[in-house]
């Protein structure tokens, strides 16, 4: 069997460029929203915003965007760039717009651009109108995402806060933040992943030790040696980022080998036949696909990049390695040390452990989340929690619905046009949809 591994010249694409950028207004400073609205959304990155941008198609305008930085995507083009992240794996026809309206979407705003564009990026577009798979630039989903923010007058509705508490009433919700509190007929969480924390047995618990740092914290780090934990893009970004720089690297594969595959989970699950097979089996099932199909994983174009390196000595792969602990060594380095009894001296050790879904926990009330090993149970419909029906969920939280697919960009736009739909048909006079769980069994 011959495979096609594309080259790494893919991951190259320009970030910075001075893309034509509607005005994104922003609230008034010192000023707040509203005490009451019809819908209040809970994070403002991809996920949010395809939400705003959905319930304005439905003509539902009326709606505060809680979100930890006030600017919509900022945090999640803030952890890219600290990356050095240029190219998305999520191609062009997934994108955080809106199915069933003739928007603009992903793949006609990069052709209204085409003179900004570099000629391989020209030709990943070509690539996506045949019909293969393509490679979106950083630079156009960012610019992309302010088209969306400004055309939907997403700025203007939202506000920096950190939301403290979510309580569900008979018929409003009322979400409590630092800086104010709303009420609002109907709230949806789009909360996304926070990064996975070493256990506490690597150095004892608590916050990392000197020399340790995670993927997304902002943190000088320097030294010729850098050893990197974790099998999945984080970590290849990571790789790829110190051996541009010049230093030897020692990954850490704790799995017994890397993978590489095009996207983050099988692509099978972004067809509409992909979700009707997760649908249709049940609770158990569902657990067993997760933990099969939502794997760590490397985009193909890192694979010569990285072979490369292995064999000119720059980059020493420790695969199938378990860190017994991480400490200080001698002459200032920090030691990792592995169960088979290895042992890696670097000047800092970066953690690339992946990420876990924000499901809600601490926002609302225990019996209004119902957790169930680990995720809410959720309407099959609506993504509405069973036991808080005018509280809607989109992003990875949905995935016991969705699959794993619920955590991308493709995901979230699925559903978004679930959720909001029903939201609509709420707001302009329908009935509350009665909770039903369908197909999902003991």
């Amino acid at each position: 069997m011959i495979s096609f591994v594309p080259e790494p010249h893919l991951l190259d694409s320009p970030r910075g460029r001075d893309w034509p950028r509607p005005p994104v207004p922003a609230p008034v400073r010192g000023t707040l929203p509203a005490t009451s609205a019809d819908v209040v959304v809970v994070g403002a990155g991809p996920a949010g915003v395809a939400v705003a941008s959905a319930l304005w198609h439905h003509g539902v305008r009326d709606v505060v965007i809680a979100d930890r930085t006030g600017r919509p995507c900022s945090r999640f083009f803030g952890r890219i760039d600290r990356l050095g992240q240029r190219v998305l794996r999520s191609p062009y026809e997934h994108h955080p717009g809106v199915e069933g309206y003739r928007d603009c979407e992903l793949l006609d705003f990069a052709r209204l651009h085409w003179g900004k564009l570099t000629r391989t990026e020209r030709r990943e577009i070509r690539m996506s109108q045949s019909g293969h798979r393509s490679v979106v630039p950083v630079d156009v989903f960012d610019a992309y995402c302010d088209h969306l923010i400004a055309s939907h007058h997403i700025g203007r509705k939202a506000w920096q806060a950190r939301v403290r508490e979510v309580v569900p009433g008979g018929d409003a919700v009322t979400v409590r933040a630092d800086r104010f509190s709303v009420t609002a007929r109907h709230v949806v969480l789009c909360l996304g992943e926070e990064r996975r924390d070493a256990p506490d047995s690597w150095w004892g618990g608590g916050s990392a030790p000197a020399g340790v740092s995670y993927w997304d914290e902002s943190v000088p780090v320097g030294g010729r040696c850098l050893a990197v934990v974790g099998a999945g893009l984080t970590a290849a970004h990571l790789i790829a980022g110190a051996l541009d720089e010049g230093r030897e690297v020692h990954w850490v594969v704790r799995e017994t080998g890397e993978r590489y595959q095009c996207a983050d989970v099988n692509s099978s699950f972004f067809r509409p036949e992909g979700r009707l097979r997760f649908n249709r089996v049940g609770w158990s099932e569902r657990l067993e696909l997760m933990s099969t199909f939502r794997r760590a994983s490397i985009m193909f174009e890192f694979r010569p990049l990285l072979e490369r390196a292995q064999a000119e000595g720059r980059l020493v792969v420790h695969r199938g390695a378990e860190v017994k602990s991480i400490g200080p060594g001698v002459g200032g380095t920090t030691v990792v040390r592995l169960a088979g009894g290895g042992r890696i001296a670097a000047d800092h050790v970066q953690l690339a452990l992946g990420t876990t879904p924000s499901i809600g926990e601490g926002l609302l009330p225990d019996d209004a989340l119902a957790v169930r090993d680990g995720w809410p149970e959720l309407d099959e419909r609506t993504l509405t929690h069973l036991r808080a029906p005018r509280v809607s969920v989109v992003g990875a939280a949905a995935a016991m619905v969705l699959g794993p697919a619920a955590r991308n960009i493709d995901g979230h736009r699925v559903a978004t046009t679930r959720a909001a739909a029903a939201i609509a048909q709420v707001l302009q006079g329908g009935e509350l949809p009665a909770p039903a769980k369908t197909a999902v069994g003991v």
